[in-house]
Protein backbone atom coordinates (compact mmCIF):
# COMPACT_ATOMS: atom_id res chain seq x y z
CA UNK A 1 0.00 0.00 0.00
CA UNK A 2 1.40 3.02 -1.19
CA UNK A 3 0.46 6.55 0.58
CA UNK A 4 0.84 10.48 -1.22
CA UNK A 5 -1.17 13.13 0.37
CA UNK A 6 0.37 16.03 -1.82
CA UNK A 7 2.77 17.55 0.23
CA UNK A 8 5.47 18.11 -1.87
CA UNK A 9 7.60 21.32 -2.35
CA UNK A 10 7.99 23.30 -5.76
CA UNK A 11 11.16 20.87 -6.71
CA UNK A 12 9.13 17.99 -6.06
CA UNK A 13 10.67 16.68 -2.86
CA UNK A 14 8.25 15.27 0.23
CA UNK A 15 7.97 18.17 1.99
CA UNK A 16 10.12 17.50 5.54
CA UNK A 17 7.06 16.91 8.68
CA UNK A 18 6.56 19.97 11.30
CA UNK A 19 7.90 17.94 14.24
CA UNK A 20 11.63 17.21 12.75
CA UNK A 21 11.76 20.63 10.85
CA UNK A 22 10.92 23.10 13.94
CA UNK A 23 13.92 25.19 14.73
CA UNK A 24 12.82 27.26 17.65
CA UNK A 25 14.01 24.75 20.52
CA UNK A 26 15.92 27.92 22.47
CA UNK A 27 13.12 30.46 21.86
CA UNK A 28 10.76 30.82 24.82
CA UNK A 29 6.85 30.16 25.03
CA UNK A 30 3.92 32.85 24.86
CA UNK A 31 2.18 30.07 26.92
CA UNK A 32 2.62 29.90 30.37
CA UNK A 33 1.68 27.45 32.42
CA UNK A 34 1.45 30.04 36.07
CA UNK A 35 -0.54 32.39 33.67
CA UNK A 36 -3.09 29.39 32.95
CA UNK A 37 -2.89 28.19 36.58
CA UNK A 38 -3.47 32.26 37.74
CA UNK A 39 -6.85 32.10 34.73
CA UNK A 40 -8.08 28.96 36.64
CA UNK A 41 -7.91 30.25 40.16
CA UNK A 42 -9.77 33.36 39.17
CA UNK A 43 -12.50 31.13 37.28
CA UNK A 44 -13.02 28.46 39.66
CA UNK A 45 -12.66 31.13 42.99
CA UNK A 46 -9.52 28.46 44.31
CA UNK A 47 -7.22 29.71 46.71
CA UNK A 48 -3.26 29.90 46.59
CA UNK A 49 -1.60 26.84 48.02
CA UNK A 50 1.42 24.34 46.67
CA UNK A 51 1.26 20.59 45.97
CA UNK A 52 3.49 18.43 47.85
CA UNK A 53 7.03 18.45 47.06
CA UNK A 54 7.13 15.12 45.68
CA UNK A 55 4.46 14.14 43.11
CA UNK A 56 4.03 10.97 40.79
CA UNK A 57 1.98 10.73 37.89
CA UNK A 58 -0.02 7.34 37.86
CA UNK A 59 -1.33 7.29 34.31
CA UNK A 60 -3.19 3.69 35.36
CA UNK A 61 -5.30 5.55 38.00
CA UNK A 62 -4.72 2.09 40.16
CA UNK A 63 -2.68 3.61 42.51
CA UNK A 64 -5.13 6.47 43.36
CA UNK A 65 -8.14 4.74 42.81
CA UNK A 66 -6.60 2.13 45.72
CA UNK A 67 -5.26 5.14 47.90
CA UNK A 68 -8.95 6.27 47.70
CA UNK A 69 -10.91 3.39 48.20
CA UNK A 70 -8.81 2.47 51.80
CA UNK A 71 -9.87 6.26 52.67
CA UNK A 72 -5.91 6.99 52.48
CA UNK A 73 -6.48 9.98 49.67
CA UNK A 74 -7.75 13.70 49.99
CA UNK A 75 -8.19 15.67 46.89
CA UNK A 76 -6.34 18.46 47.02
CA UNK A 77 -8.51 21.86 47.21
CA UNK A 78 -5.28 23.99 45.90
CA UNK A 79 -4.64 22.58 42.15
CA UNK A 80 -6.05 24.28 39.65
CA UNK A 81 -5.46 22.16 36.47
CA UNK A 82 -8.45 22.94 34.35
CA UNK A 83 -8.27 18.82 33.00
CA UNK A 84 -7.23 16.68 36.84
CA UNK A 85 -7.39 16.21 40.29
CA UNK A 86 -4.58 16.21 42.43
CA UNK A 87 -5.01 13.26 45.39
CA UNK A 88 -2.69 13.58 48.65
CA UNK A 89 -1.72 11.41 50.79
CA UNK A 90 1.13 9.94 52.91
CA UNK A 91 3.56 6.87 52.68
CA UNK A 92 4.86 6.67 56.12
CA UNK A 93 6.15 9.83 56.99
CA UNK A 94 6.31 11.38 53.47
CA UNK A 95 4.17 13.72 51.91
CA UNK A 96 2.91 12.80 48.47
CA UNK A 97 0.58 14.45 45.59
CA UNK A 98 -0.63 11.93 42.66
CA UNK A 99 -2.37 12.36 39.48
CA UNK A 100 -3.97 9.86 38.02
CA UNK A 101 -5.20 8.99 34.28
CA UNK A 102 -2.82 11.56 32.69
CA UNK A 103 -2.25 9.12 29.52
CA UNK A 104 -0.13 10.02 26.99
CA UNK A 105 2.68 11.95 26.28
CA UNK A 106 1.33 15.32 25.50
CA UNK A 107 -0.88 14.96 28.44
CA UNK A 108 1.98 13.82 30.96
CA UNK A 109 3.91 17.08 29.83
CA UNK A 110 1.00 19.20 30.38
CA UNK A 111 0.48 18.22 33.63
CA UNK A 112 3.95 18.22 34.79
CA UNK A 113 4.85 21.95 33.57
CA UNK A 114 1.77 23.16 35.61
CA UNK A 115 3.41 20.80 38.78
CA UNK A 116 6.71 22.38 38.89
CA UNK A 117 5.01 25.68 39.12
CA UNK A 118 2.34 24.79 41.56
CA UNK A 119 5.27 23.35 44.35
CA UNK A 120 6.63 20.61 43.08
CA UNK A 121 10.25 19.55 43.72
CA UNK A 122 10.41 16.02 41.99
CA UNK A 123 8.09 14.36 39.96
CA UNK A 124 7.89 10.42 39.16
CA UNK A 125 5.74 8.60 37.06
CA UNK A 126 4.55 4.57 37.26
CA UNK A 127 3.34 3.72 34.09
CA UNK A 128 1.91 0.45 32.96
CA UNK A 129 4.03 -1.30 30.40
CA UNK A 130 4.24 -3.96 27.47
CA UNK A 131 7.38 -6.39 27.83
CA UNK A 132 9.32 -6.45 24.42
CA UNK A 133 12.54 -7.84 26.12
CA UNK A 134 12.34 -10.33 28.74
CA UNK A 135 13.75 -9.01 31.29
CA UNK A 136 12.30 -10.90 34.22
CA UNK A 137 8.95 -12.77 35.26
CA UNK A 138 6.35 -9.52 35.05
CA UNK A 139 5.10 -8.09 36.19
CA UNK A 140 8.38 -6.23 37.34
CA UNK A 141 9.82 -2.81 37.39
CA UNK A 142 11.66 -0.98 34.70
CA UNK A 143 13.93 2.10 35.59
CA UNK A 144 14.14 3.81 32.43
CA UNK A 145 17.49 5.25 32.08
CA UNK A 146 16.70 6.47 28.02
CA UNK A 147 13.51 6.36 26.13
CA UNK A 148 13.30 6.22 22.34
CA UNK A 149 11.01 9.04 21.11
CA UNK A 150 8.41 7.59 19.11
CA UNK A 151 5.60 10.71 19.90
CA UNK A 152 5.35 13.81 19.14
CA UNK A 153 5.86 15.98 22.15
CA UNK A 154 9.95 15.72 23.06
CA UNK A 155 10.38 17.30 19.45
CA UNK A 156 8.87 20.35 20.64
CA UNK A 157 11.40 20.71 23.40
CA UNK A 158 14.30 19.46 21.87
CA UNK A 159 15.55 18.68 18.46
CA UNK A 160 15.57 15.66 16.67
CA UNK A 161 17.41 12.11 18.34
CA UNK A 162 16.43 9.11 18.29
CA UNK A 163 16.63 8.75 22.53
CA UNK A 164 16.55 11.04 25.28
CA UNK A 165 18.48 9.97 28.54
CA UNK A 166 17.07 10.18 32.23
CA UNK A 167 18.84 12.68 33.96
CA UNK A 168 22.30 10.86 35.26
CA UNK A 169 22.06 12.16 38.53
CA UNK A 170 18.73 11.11 39.60
CA UNK A 171 19.13 7.95 37.60
CA UNK A 172 22.23 7.33 39.66
CA UNK A 173 20.55 8.08 43.14
CA UNK A 174 17.58 5.98 41.94
CA UNK A 175 19.20 2.99 41.24
CA UNK A 176 21.09 3.21 44.86
CA UNK A 177 17.99 3.63 46.14
CA UNK A 178 16.17 0.75 44.75
CA UNK A 179 19.01 -1.79 45.27
CA UNK A 180 16.59 -2.71 48.88
CA UNK A 181 13.59 -1.98 48.43
CA UNK A 182 12.47 -5.32 48.15
CA UNK A 183 10.66 -4.84 44.31
CA UNK A 184 12.09 -6.74 41.20
CA UNK A 185 13.69 -3.64 39.43
CA UNK A 186 15.88 -3.56 36.80
CA UNK A 187 17.16 -0.21 34.59
CA UNK A 188 16.93 -0.12 30.79
CA UNK A 189 15.76 1.32 27.62
CA UNK A 190 11.59 2.06 26.87
CA UNK A 191 9.90 2.87 23.62
CA UNK A 192 8.19 5.74 24.21
CA UNK A 193 4.58 5.54 21.73
CA UNK A 194 2.14 7.54 20.95
CA UNK A 195 0.09 4.62 18.90
CA UNK A 196 -0.15 1.65 20.93
CA UNK A 197 -2.28 -0.28 18.62
CA UNK A 198 0.33 0.07 16.08
CA UNK A 199 3.07 -1.93 17.77
CA UNK A 200 3.37 -4.14 14.72
CA UNK A 201 5.41 -7.44 14.25
CA UNK A 202 8.11 -6.01 12.53
CA UNK A 203 8.14 -3.22 14.89
CA UNK A 204 8.73 -5.12 18.00
CA UNK A 205 10.96 -6.93 16.15
CA UNK A 206 13.44 -4.15 15.74
CA UNK A 207 13.14 -3.00 19.32
CA UNK A 208 13.64 -5.93 20.87
CA UNK A 209 16.88 -6.11 18.32
CA UNK A 210 17.86 -2.70 19.94
CA UNK A 211 17.56 -3.95 23.64
CA UNK A 212 14.54 -2.22 23.99
CA UNK A 213 12.79 -3.70 27.97
CA UNK A 214 9.81 -2.23 27.17
CA UNK A 215 6.66 0.33 25.38
CA UNK A 216 5.11 2.69 27.78
CA UNK A 217 3.72 6.21 26.18
CA UNK A 218 5.14 8.77 28.57
CA UNK A 219 9.01 8.65 29.49
CA UNK A 220 10.46 10.44 26.25
CA UNK A 221 8.47 13.33 26.83
CA UNK A 222 8.88 13.71 30.00
CA UNK A 223 12.75 13.81 29.67
CA UNK A 224 12.59 15.63 27.08
CA UNK A 225 10.97 18.71 28.92
CA UNK A 226 13.55 17.75 32.18
CA UNK A 227 16.26 18.14 30.12
CA UNK A 228 15.13 21.72 28.51
CA UNK A 229 13.42 22.84 32.23
CA UNK A 230 16.13 21.61 34.39
CA UNK A 231 13.27 19.80 36.50
CA UNK A 232 14.41 16.36 38.68
CA UNK A 233 12.04 14.11 36.31
CA UNK A 234 12.91 10.35 36.39
CA UNK A 235 10.00 7.31 34.89
CA UNK A 236 9.49 3.71 35.71
CA UNK A 237 7.87 1.32 33.27
CA UNK A 238 5.55 -1.49 35.45
CA UNK A 239 6.02 -4.79 32.93
CA UNK A 240 2.72 -5.92 33.59
CA UNK A 241 2.03 -7.58 29.98
CA UNK A 242 2.87 -8.77 26.36
CA UNK A 243 0.15 -6.76 24.91
CA UNK A 244 -2.52 -8.74 25.12
CA UNK A 245 -0.95 -11.89 23.10
CA UNK A 246 -1.75 -14.27 25.40
CA UNK A 247 -4.39 -15.08 28.33
CA UNK A 248 -4.77 -13.36 31.82
CA UNK A 249 -2.38 -10.30 30.55
CA UNK A 250 -2.52 -7.04 32.22
CA UNK A 251 -1.88 -8.50 36.01
CA UNK A 252 -0.01 -6.26 38.27
CA UNK A 253 -0.21 -8.01 41.52
CA UNK A 254 -2.27 -7.30 44.90
CA UNK A 255 -4.15 -4.24 44.69
CA UNK A 256 -3.26 -4.16 41.04
CA UNK A 257 0.22 -2.95 41.70
CA UNK A 258 -0.29 -0.30 43.92
CA UNK A 259 1.24 -1.37 47.26
CA UNK A 260 4.36 -2.60 44.79
CA UNK A 261 4.67 0.73 42.98
CA UNK A 262 4.45 2.59 46.02
CA UNK A 263 7.10 1.06 47.45
CA UNK A 264 9.56 1.73 45.00
CA UNK A 265 8.49 5.42 44.66
CA UNK A 266 8.63 5.56 48.57
CA UNK A 267 12.07 3.91 48.20
CA UNK A 268 13.54 6.95 45.58
CA UNK A 269 11.85 9.78 47.31
CA UNK A 270 13.22 9.14 50.72
CA UNK A 271 16.78 9.16 49.33
CA UNK A 272 16.13 12.35 47.29
CA UNK A 273 14.54 14.02 50.34
CA UNK A 274 17.15 12.69 52.45
CA UNK A 275 20.14 15.15 50.66
CA UNK A 276 21.13 14.15 47.60
CA UNK A 277 22.46 17.65 46.21
CA UNK A 278 22.65 16.28 42.87
CA UNK A 279 19.47 15.77 42.79
CA UNK A 280 18.96 19.35 43.88
CA UNK A 281 16.72 18.88 47.17
CA UNK A 282 17.61 21.78 49.16
CA UNK A 283 17.18 21.70 53.17
CA UNK A 284 13.66 23.09 52.46
CA UNK A 285 12.25 20.62 50.55
CA UNK A 286 13.94 18.31 52.95
CA UNK A 287 11.55 19.77 55.48
CA UNK A 288 8.04 19.34 53.32
CA UNK A 289 8.94 15.34 54.48
CA UNK A 290 7.92 16.30 57.68
CA UNK A 291 5.23 19.11 57.07
CA UNK A 292 1.60 18.29 58.12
Amino acid sequence: MVFDNGDRTANGRVAQAPLVARADHGEPSLFLPENLLREARRQKGLPGGQVPAVCLLDPDGDIAAHLQESGRATRSAAWACYHTALWETTVGDLPLGIIDRAVGAPFAVLVAEQLFVSGCRLLLSVTSAGQIVESGPAPCFVLIDRALRDEGTSYHYLPAAPYVAAPADLLALAAAALRDCGEPVCRGATWTTDAPFRETESTIASRRRDGILAVEMEAAALYAFAAVRGRPVLCLAHVTNQMARIEGDFEKGEHNGADAALRVVAAIARRWLDGAPAAGASAAVRAARHAG
